[in-house]
């Protein structure tokens, strides 16, 4: 069996997949404490705004009627990012590490509201589009998906460099 090596990339991850997490929540607490449902608070006239809303779906109210089969889903790809990243973080290059550590933030985020409730609160909204309602959680799970794109397409210039 491999030896896991615990370094500052792991305390890195940690620190973000926890903060990740309370930004969550806490801002999904506040939303339901200080808003109405349905209603729209505008942000930013014509770029932003909060509407609160929630999704019984994965991300963006897809599979709405599948609830049990995203939930199985997003908790096995969870942990296999966790038990990924616990085994090759001492060896990766940092933006894998951040990257991850998003996605698996945000994807426990969202996972605590399905369990907890049955559904996602959902309440960023951009004003000048029409394009799904989503949260904190998402935006970690798209952006650090977008992260280790990155990070990736870089390994792969290294090393046609080398060749």
């Amino acid at each position: 069996m491999k030896k896991i090596e615990f370094n500052r990339k792991h305390v890195i991850a940690l620190i973000t997949v926890i903060t990740g997490i309370i930004l969550d929540q806490v801002s999904k607490l506040m939303v339901v404490k200080y808003m109405t449902y349905g209603k729209t608070v505008t942000i930013i006239p014509y770029l932003f705004d909060f509407t609160y809303v929630t999704n019984r779906g994965m991300a963006f109210g897809m599979l709405s009627d599948k609830r049990w089969i995203f939930m199985t889903v997003s908790i096995i790809a969870i942990v296999a990012l966790i038990i990924y990243s616990v085994f090759t973080l001492a060896r990766s290059n940092m933006l894998y590490v951040f990257g991850i550590s998003m996605i698996v933030s945000g994807g426990i985020g969202n996972m605590i509201d399905r369990i907890a409730m049955g559904h996602v609160i959902d309440f960023i909204e951009f004003a000048f589009v029409d394009f799904a309602t989503f949260n904190v959680a998402d935006s970690f799970v798209c952006i650090g998906a977008f992260v280790f794109a990155i990070a990736f397409i870089a390994d792969i210039i290294k090393e046609s460099d080398k060749t």
